[in-house]
């Protein structure tokens, strides 16, 4: 009884062995080939891509939110420095607001899109979960993605990931220049219009690292959103959505 009884733990463990990724471990090895960094401690980026929904018990420190926090500030590192190279002329309120605009939640959304980081994304599975798989998420998994690769190489392949997916939206000339807010208060007022007005319409997030989504009215148009991690950040958001839709164009 003793030997069937190894038999069968062994063919047991070996099934184990020989049973393929999941689907979601797969996606992530994936994901590593399409940034074209392959991390010497691989959990850091299954991390990364971890919802905190996905993670079983009351911790939550496995999920992706401390690498995001950390991929934020080197993401902004790292954007300045190539700010600083990219426009040897330029003042430094006209980098700040180049670099609010690339940073911006919106902006790593689209990155994370260009990562195709939503096929490795882990969701909880309960009821209604996987509609929770939003804008916002998904921007925190790019700068976590960012984060994971910092603490597994350094800054230098982190900067290298932030200068491939961020490189044309650095040198993009039709990038603003001018800070939203004051062209669309100018453009208000240039057709015979109230100023823009603001309201806050929702804060998500921990407190080291919120989230706002702001909303700009003005007269007899339809208000427009923008979100940002500062309410300063968001408003220029939303007065950018605004002028964008209107078709105005920034100097």
């Amino acid at each position: 009884m003793a030997v069937l009884a190894l038999a069968v733990v062994g063919t047991l463990v070996a099934a184990l062995l020989d049973r393929p990724m999941s689907r979601k471990a797969t996606a992530a090895r994936q994901l590593q080939t399409r940034i074209g960094y392959e991390f010497t401690q691989f959990e850091l980026l299954e991390r990364a891509v971890s919802h905190s929904t996905a993670l079983s018990g009351g911790d939550k420190t496995g999920s992706y939110q401390r690498l995001e926090f950390l991929g934020d500030r080197v993401l902004g590192l790292a954007i300045a420095s190539m700010l600083f190279e990219a426009f040897p002329d330029a003042n430094e309120g006209d980098l700040s607001r180049r670099l609010a605009e690339l940073v911006r939640a919106e902006t790593c959304t689209e990155v994370a899109k260009a990562m195709e980081a939503d096929q490795a994304i882990r969701l909880g599975t309960a009821k209604g979960v996987k509609a929770r798989l939003s804008p916002s998420i998904m921007a925190d998994v790019a700068e976590a993605i960012i984060g994971a690769v910092y603490l597994d190489g350094g800054y230098a392949p982190a900067a290298a990931l932030v200068q491939r997916y961020w490189a044309e939206r650095v040198s993009d000339p039709a990038m603003p220049l001018r800070d939203p807010k004051t062209t669309l208060q100018e453009w208000a007022q240039g057709g015979g219009l109230p100023m823009p007005v603001y309201t806050e319409v929702d804060r998500s997030g921990p407190d080291h690292n919120p989230r706002f989504t702001v909303e700009v009215a003005v007269a007899r148009r339809e208000p427009t959103q923008g979100t940002g991690k500062s309410k300063r950040a968001a408003e220029q958001a939303a007065a950018l959505a605004m002028l964008a839709r209107e078709g105005v164009t920034q100097e």
